[in-house]
């Protein structure tokens, strides 16, 4: 049974929405429309919820005025229940609410027009790509302004030259940039989109001419000098599968030799086998190879460039790339959808979140920090902070520095700042600065990172003030946490009454069942077996297979050929044994014929001992016997080349339709389409259209031919506890809801005050 309490619903989805610009004045006192117990709700909340939940899950109707009362009573009485438990007074909810709080309050911190400007403008940038090259003149983010000058000044001089044509972008790169991965390739980082640089570079990058070289750009590493190759429409995204190969860094040449040699067998075996079951074999890469190699859908800048082109290259949905080589391996690609950018309403709510998490929310928190220096009451107090920023020495820059406790006298717990009437002490910003130290670049200066802890330390305090006043300064904020909180309580509360009973209490279930027989029937049912398929000679191949269990497939194992009276296994052999075991390790409802032959110049026992030697090295490789089917036919069944007489060869077969039906579809006749199942009248077409009778017949519906076999057909009946077990649990959830609430309605009354329910209801 799905449970949610009323207003939940679309609280994330109007975060955004919420006015921030200046908090609303305080409304006066609203009636009081019901009671509970001594807890009071007025009208305006109350109707402030209906407004906003009075439409039910099937959102074309809507909830009445008077029957969404009794639901929120409902909620109300099982927050309440909760409240008088104590569970909104544990450590765990109060974390909860902490971390709901500190989501919810984001929209109220930052301002609403700059971030939807930064998505509007990254939204617009994913429709390009660029493809750019940069030299890096690093410096320290907090370096002395000495020697951010002289970097700087170096950037500038090196931008000269490249103009003056004195020396190439690229030679530049190449000697000058500290930049390790690109400096080798002249500066190239290919192409790349939105979200995939630091801002200040991406702005750089998005404006710049293309062949100019840019003004030298300041980010955290450093100076850039920046020239635009080129900009192309975005690709958009594409999905597809991939076969790995891979290779070690360390790998011979005869183990490049046998990685080559294994994924052109790969794509060879695609032209007969399924996909699916090829990388299941073939492929190295343990988290896809179950899944049939799908990957995540991807852009630019996303996977290596080789990786990338390749998949990009692929036109149709199906498309299966020849074998290529990147840095991780050998690799086949199968396209599976392509996607062009998706339109602004549906990126927006990812734009978003990204603009407030990458080098963006930068920006974001710096017009939140002017705006609240500017509107907050702090004072420094100037001779403390020079005491206290004497105590940070070189040790800081390492991210090694430690304080003693206590303090010195002269600044032991002395107020360092003061915001809005609340004091914060050197102290507490000796402890920031500790928690947050880390190793600096080299060149990083003292004073300058010392101010900066500083700063970012008043500039914590500052939100966390805001922070702190979000429900007095905005009635809407307020709200949204009761709605917040009274949710979690809800749900705890229904976690400990309703749900956790329900799934542990097994006599409860069985006595509900016992009462309630009658509700939990099976209609009359077929029970069979369907192929469909607009191909009559797939449906007369998939009719022959089925006919005999296991069923035979088209795949085949690498034949073992034998010189004249040998009965022993060579390495080959071996190696084609070892992929028989892990075909079968990894397909659990295959099993394998295994068929020894002799030529007539032979003894009889030399085909039985070609198969006893095989059927060992299987075992030997953790195939159980009774996966094996035996057969040896010695001199019987000659063929025409007299060599091939003297062979062990392996046919599988398998217990599971899913896997003939692969088998059929990749004849490439066409597609069929194999399931079984109990069926009730009008629970499947094909059914529907075929004569209720045990038995084979073939059906048509409309251009599909069906082959459908009814085993057996059985009478409406009861169903057992086990399969009505869960629909049981369904509906003795809701009993105990119902005798939970009758409880609680006793034990705290409920008033409604008709009168105010009236007059909303007009």
């Amino acid at each position: 049974m799905k449970y949610r309490f009323w207003g939940f619903i679309g609280v994330f989805i109007s975060i955004w929405g919420c006015k921030t610009s200046k908090p609303a004045p305080q409304a006066p006192p609203e009636p009081v429309i019901l009671s509970i117990g001594d807890r009071k709700f007025t009208t305006d909340e109350f109707f402030q919820s209906f407004t906003k939940n009075q439409f039910s899950d099937d959102t074309s109707k809507s909830t009445d005025i008077r029957e969404y009362l009794q639901l929120y009573t409902n909620l109300k009485l099982k927050v309440i229940a909760a409240q008088s438990t104590g569970k909104d007074t544990t450590a765990e909810f109060r974390e909860e609410m902490a971390s709901f709080r500190k989501q919810l309050a984001q929209p109220y911190l930052y301002d609403k027009v700059f971030v939807e400007n930064l998505v509007a403008e990254a939204y617009e940038r994913l429709k390009q790509e660029v493809r750019a090259s940069h030299i890096l003149i690093p410096v320290s983010p907090d370096a002395s302004s000495e020697d951010t000058l002289s970097a700087y000044r170096a950037a500038i001089a090196l931008r000269s030259r490249i103009i003056q044509q004195e020396i190439t972008f690229e030679e530049a790169a190449t000697r000058f940039s500290k930049d390790a991965l690109s400096s080798p390739k002249g500066g190239d980082l290919g192409y790349f989109t939105v979200f995939q640089t630091v801002y200040p570079f991406e702005n750089a990058a998005y404006t710049a001419p293309i062949g100019k070289i840019t003004d030298p750009v300041r980010t955290g590493a450093g100076y850039h000098l920046i020239k635009v190759n080129d900009r192309r429409a975005s690709r958009g995204k594409v999905q597809v599968a991939h076969i790995l190969v891979r290779i070690s860094p360390n790998a011979t040449a005869e183990g490049k030799a046998a990685a080559k040699a294994k994924i052109e067998k790969a794509h060879s075996l695609l032209q007969q086998e399924a996909w699916e079951v090829v990388c299941r074999d073939y492929s190295d890469e343990p988290t896809t190879k179950d899944n049939g190699g799908v990957l995540h859908e991807f852009g630019t800048g996303a996977m290596t460039p080789t990786f990338e082109e390749v998949a990009f290259s692929l036109k149709r949905v199906g498309d299966i790339s020849q074998p290529f080589l990147s840095n991780y391996g050998w690799h086949i690609v199968k396209l599976i959808n392509r996607k062009p950018i998706e339109s602004f309403t549906e990126l927006a709510p990812q734009l978003r979140q990204k603009v407030t998490t990458d080098s963006r929310g930068e920006l974001i928190r710096e017009a939140l920090i002017t705006k609240l220096r500017a509107s907050s009451k702090m004072t420094e107090t100037a001779p403390i902070k020079a005491a206290a920023m004497a105590q940070l020495d070189t040790s800081l820059l390492r991210g090694k520095w430690k304080f003693k406790t206590p303090l010195n006298a002269s600044i032991e717990n002395k107020t360092l700042v003061q915001i809005e009437n609340q004091p914060y002490s050197v102290n507490q910003f000796f402890e920031y600065v500790y928690n947050r130290q880390q190793p600096t670049p080299a060149g990083t200066s003292l004073p300058i990172l010392a101010e900066r802890y500083f700063r970012q330390f008043v500039n914590q305090k500052l939100v966390e003030t805001e922070e702190a006043n979000l429900e007095k300064k905005y009635p809407e904020f307020r709200a949204l946490m009761t709605e917040m909180r009274d949710g979690v309580l809800y749900t705890q509360a229904m976690e400990a009454n309703v749900l956790e009973r329900s799934l542990t209490d097994s006599l409860g279930q069985k006595q509900y069942w016992e009462q309630n027989k009658a509700n939990y029937r099976y209609p009359e049912r077929a029970f069979a077996t369907l192929a469909v398929s607009e191909s009559d000679s797939l449906l007369k191949r998939a009719h022959e297979a089925l006919a005999s269990k296991p069923y035979q497939l088209r795949r085949k194992g690498t034949d073992l050929l034998f010189p004249s009276k040998s009965t022993i296994l060579s390495v080959k052999h071996r190696e084609a044994l070892f992929e028989v075991a892990l075909t079968l390790l990894n397909n659990e409802n295959y099993s394998v014929e295994v068929s020894a032959y002799g030529d007539a110049d032979e003894p009889d026992s030399i085909s039985t001992m070609r198969l006893r030697n095989a059927i060992k090295a299987l075992t030997n490789n953790s195939v159980p016997l009774t996966r094996i089917i035996e057969k040896d036919y010695g001199k019987f069944k000659p063929v025409v080349n007299a060599s091939r007489n003297r062979r062990v060869s392996f046919q599988y077969f398998s217990t599971s339709k899913k896997d003939l039906e692969k088998a059929l579809n990749a004849l490439k006749l066409g597609n069929i389409l194999i399931t079984e199942g109990a069926f009730a009248k009008g629970s499947n077409r094909f059914i529907d259209a075929a004569r209720w009778e045990v038995g084979d017949q073939l059906v048509n519906v409309n251009k599909e031919k069906v082959w459908v076999s009814i085993a057996k057909i059985e009478p409406a009946r009861i169903k057992t506890f086990t399969e009505a077990r869960g629909a049981v649990i369904n509906d003795y959830q809701k009993q105990l809801e119902r005798n939970w609430l009758t409880q609680l309605r006793q034990k705290f009354a409920v008033q409604i005050n008709e009168e105010e329910l009236r007059n909303l209801a007009k």
